[in-house]
């Protein structure tokens, strides 16, 4: 597990190898005035919890139902609320989450605007910092191989075409830099390597 290391200005990242996957999978913290922002925290050590204790959680915001991961960590250290899209939050509570509240796309959490794109499962969302021109997603699109992205593969997916066009329609947003969830983040020139991404899903 890698030490939390700022990733872009305000926004705090940690990986955690998986390796059946063979790439890293990601959280995030948000800087924000009114309630710094985790989104998706893969599994912490003491350090990294210790970090997050100190630099304060307001909210752990889940991109969709297979990342609770360390959510219930973070939230016990922090106080943090932890949100999911409602349509997800069911299979969360399975897991053993604690949902203390709702994800509502086109609503704001932090900086960041809540983005539907569903298909992997119903609930998943983005969140889009329209002022950073940074997206930030979870299983939507993956960082692999490095400088790239792709999709999950069908298997996993509820809905392969839906997912598709719910990335397409990200298209409209602007954004240059991608933070993924699992593989590595895109730090220019993303909005591109989507496009080019769904250009070779639909040739």
């Amino acid at each position: 597990m890698g030490a939390v290391r700022e990733v872009v200005s305000g926004v705090l990242t940690w990986p955690w190898l998986s390796e059946p996957h063979g790439y890293d999978f990601n959280g995030y913290l948000v800087r924000d005035p009114g309630g710094n922002v985790c989104i998706d925290p893969v599994q912490v050590d003491d350090e990294v919890l210790a970090t997050l204790g100190r630099e304060g959680v307001a909210v752990v915001a889940l991109t969709n139902r297979n990342h609770v991961r360390a959510a219930a960590a973070v939230r016990a250290r922090t106080g943090a609320r932890v949100l999911i899209h409602p349509a997800d939050a069911p299979y969360a509570r399975q897991q053993g989450a604690v949902i203390d509240g709702e994800l509502v796309p086109g609503e704001r959490v932090g900086p960041l605007t809540v983005v539907a794109v569903p298909g992997k499962s119903p609930g998943e969302v983005a969140f889009h910092w329209p002022e950073r021109r940074l997206l930030i997603v979870g299983d939507a699109i993956i960082g692999n191989p490095p400088g790239a992205c792709a999709f999950l593969r069908e298997k996993v997916m509820d809905d392969p075409p839906r997912l598709r066009a719910s990335v397409r329609a990200l298209l409209a947003l602007d954004f240059d830099v991608l933070l993924v969830g699992d593989g590595t983040p895109i730090l220019g020139g993303a909005k591109e390597r989507v496009a080019a991404l769904c250009e070779s899903v639909s040739a």
